[in-house]
């Protein structure tokens, strides 16, 4: 068990910190500056990141952390029923609490919350926990693929089309067409630009005015990826491959078919997109249903590659400060929006859109170098991260909690 735990939470602060990577733009800019690097304007250098960013990281961290949000709501229901509770009415309550911060998250901070999708995907996926592994990682591969799958050809079609309309070729419905599209977002771009600048309790108003649903809208938008990958995640936990239970040769062989095939395809994709200027209707769909697939093969390659690597460091300097950003997953993540939405709103330093897009890097190591700084400490002493406390509390709140540390 020691081992298993400790390679979740190694993989999960990997994940952690690689999610800002992609992030951050979400905070510096408008929600359509996470699409292209175009994106309210280009700007120099802003494309070179947008790219690395999307090769490495888009996708990926987010997949990895989805999985290990299934796995650990499989240990979750292992650990209270050793405490003698019902697990299925305790995950109910871990994911309907989940539910709500995730509504608060965005209400208050940010629009791009994936806390309310993951809680109702979760709720979705584990009444399925049941089902024997390996055809619970099957219908959850096939689900995550058909899903995207069938997209593509109406991606491509409408990929077509706008080139013929950038060429001058397009008929004119095809031309009004994009024109009412880039209409929609110069007023998007806008919308959130005014949010961004706001004074807080005028963002807050803003984002409940204007888009109360927006949770709902992100959980339909990530609704068959979520669901597959958290149900991969809890059928690779009971096959055993956060156990060391697979063979390295297995791994490894995972690993180089993922990473590689994965990033050539993500390189493929992003490249097309470059040399034709990022043309803004092409992105959404590079950026969606065309990259799913190498998503998928990246975040499997990663996780081989994370595992392979985990007993080889696990004794590390490097590898605690990972394990313990793990472990302070829930913190790390809502305590990012909070300071980097300090450095970016209105309410705080106002750098969002006027920070140079090429100094971003800069922003993530900086983020990165505090996310793994406290957790140590704070852990040795209280055993938990804030919020990951919090949310115990109210979870078994009126039962016995466990003890710190513990589900």
């Amino acid at each position: 068990m020691p081992e298993r735990i400790g390679a979740l939470d190694f993989v999960r602060g990997v994940a952690v910190l690689g999610i800002l990577s992609i992030n951050v733009t979400g905070f510096w800019g408008p929600l359509l500056a996470t699409f292209s690097p175009d994106l309210p304007r280009p700007e120099p250098g802003g494309a070179a990141w947008f790219m690395a960013a999307y090769v490495l990281f888009e996708g990926k961290m987010r997949g990895l952390f989805t999985l290990l949000f299934g796995a650990s709501m499989m240990l979750f229901a292992d650990a209270a029923e050793r405490r003698g509770a019902n697990p299925d009415l305790m995950q109910v309550r871990r994911l309907l609490w989940l539910m709500l911060l995730g509504y608060a998250h965005y209400a208050l901070l940010w629009w791009g919350d994936i806390l309310l999708p993951y809680a109702v995907c979760g709720l979705i996926a584990f009444s399925l926990r049941r089902l024997a592994p390996e055809p619970l990682a099957a219908a959850a591969l096939l689900l995550f693929l058909a899903s995207h799958i069938l997209e593509i050809p109406g991606n491509l079609a409408a990929i077509t089309t706008e080139s013929r309309v950038l060429a001058g070729q397009g008929t004119p419905a095809e031309a009004a067409e994009q024109a009412a599209m880039m209409g929609r977002i110069a007023a998007s771009i806008a919308s959130d630009t005014r949010v961004l600048h706001a004074p807080f309790f005028e963002a807050v108003h803003l984002r409940l005015a204007s888009a109360p649903f927006l949770p709902l809208e992100n959980l339909g938008a990530t609704f068959f990826e979520t669901l597959p990958l958290m149900l991969l995640g809890m059928a690779l936990l009971r096959m055993g491959l956060f156990s060391g239970e697979w063979p390295e040769t297995t791994l490894r062989r995972i690993a180089l078919i993922g990473i590689g095939a994965g990033g050539v395809m993500s390189a493929g994709l992003i490249g097309w997109a470059a040399a034709h200027q990022f043309p803004p209707g092409a992105m959404f769909a590079v950026m969606g249903s065309l990259a799913a697939i190498p998503h998928l093969l990246m975040t499997t390659g990663y996780l081989a590659a994370l595992l392979l690597l985990w007993p080889r460091i696990a004794e590390t300097s490097a590898a605690r400060r990972l394990v313990s950003a793990g472990r302070c997953a829930f913190t790390n993540y809502i305590g990012t929006t909070c300071v980097m939405s300090a450095l970016f709103a209105g309410w705080g330093l106002g750098l969002g859109g006027v920070l140079p897009r090429a100094a971003l890097p800069l922003v993530v190591l900086a983020g990165w170098a505090l996310m793994l700084a406290w957790p140590q400490w704070w852990l040795a002493r209280f055993g938990q991260g804030p919020l990951e406390a919090l949310w115990r509390r109210l979870t078994w709140w009126g039962s016995a909690p466990p003890a710190a540390g513990a589900a």
